[in-house]
C-alpha cells in the first residue's frame, strides 16, 4: 500500500492514507527505539562525552538512513541481492568499524578529561548506516511495504525519509540521554570507568550481530 495515492487519476494534490502513515510511523518507532548498534553506540557516547557532544552523532543517523532509503529506492537494494559478495564486504567493514570504535571508547575512558577524545561525527554516523545490517533491513522493508512504484514515487521516498527523521531523532536521543544520565549519577570515577568499559565491550560484541 502506498503512502500517497491519486484520486481518479486526475488529482494533482497527493493525499495520505491514514492507515499507511500510521503503520510507517509505528514501524519507524519500533525499529529506532529497539536496541541495535546505533543505540548502543549512542548510550556509550552519552556516557563518555555527554549529551551536547553526542548530538552530531544523533542527527547523523537519520540523515544516513534517509540517504540509504533513497539509494535502495533507486535500485541499490537489487544490486546487493544480485551480488552477495557486496554484502559480505559491508559486513567486514562494519565489523572493523565497530571494533575500532569500541577501542576508541575504551581508550577515552582512560583519559582524565573526556574533552580530549572525539565522539562520532555527523558524517561518520551517516556513513555507518551503510554497513549497519539493521539500517539495510529498515530501508528494504520500507521500500517493499510502504512505497508504490506508480504514484509519486520520489515524493513517497522523501516523505518516508522525513517520517523516519521526525520519529527517529527523539528515540535516538533517549538512548544518548540514558548514557548521559549515568554520567551525571555516577560520580565515582571507578564505577564510571567500569560501566564505560562494559559498554565498550558490548559495542565490540555487537559486531557479531552482523554475521547472524
Amino acid at each position: 500500500m502506498a503512502i500517497f495515492q491519486y484520486r481518479d487519476g486526475l488529482q494533482t494534490d497527493l493525499w495520505m492514507e491514514t492507515a499507511t502513515l500510521t503503520g510507517l510511523a509505528l514501524y519507524a518507532l519500533v525499529m529506532t527505539i529497539t536496541p541495535g548498534p546505533n543505540n548502543l553506540m549512542l548510550t556509550t557516547s552519552g556516557l563518555v562525552f555527554g549529551m551536547a557532544r553526542t548530538w552530531p552523532h544523533i542527527l547523523g543517523i537519520p540523515f544516513g538512513v534517509a540517504v540509504q532509503l533513497m539509494s535502495v529506492g533507486a535500485g541499490l537494494g537489487a544490486v546487493f541481492a544480485l551480488e552477495p559478495r557486496i554484502q559480505i564486504f559491508l559486513k567486514i567493514i562494519g565489523t572493523a568499524y565497530l571494533l575500532w570504535l569500541a577501542y576508541k571508547l575504551w581508550r577515552a575512558a582512560e583519559m582524565p578529561d573526556a574533552s580530549l577524545a572525539k565522539p562520532v561525527s555527523f558524517f561518520q554516523a551517516a556513513a555507518f548506516q551503510f554497513v549497519n545490517p539493521k539500517a539495510w533491513l529498515i530501508a528494504v522493508t520500507v521500500i517493499a511495504a510502504f512505497i508504490s512504484p506508480d504514484n509519486g514515487y520520489l515524493i513517497q521516498l522523501v516523505f518516508a525519509s522525513a517520517i523516519f527523521t521526525v520519529v527517529g531523532i527523539p528515540c535516538l536521543a533517549v538512548w544518548a540521554a540514558f548514557g548521559a544520565g549515568l554520567r551525571q549519577v555516577l560520580h565515582d570515577p571507578s564505577k564510571l570507568l567500569l560501566i564505560n568499559r562494559s559498554m565498550s565491550a558490548l559495542a565490540a560484541l555487537t559486531a557479531g550481530l552482523f554475521w547472524l
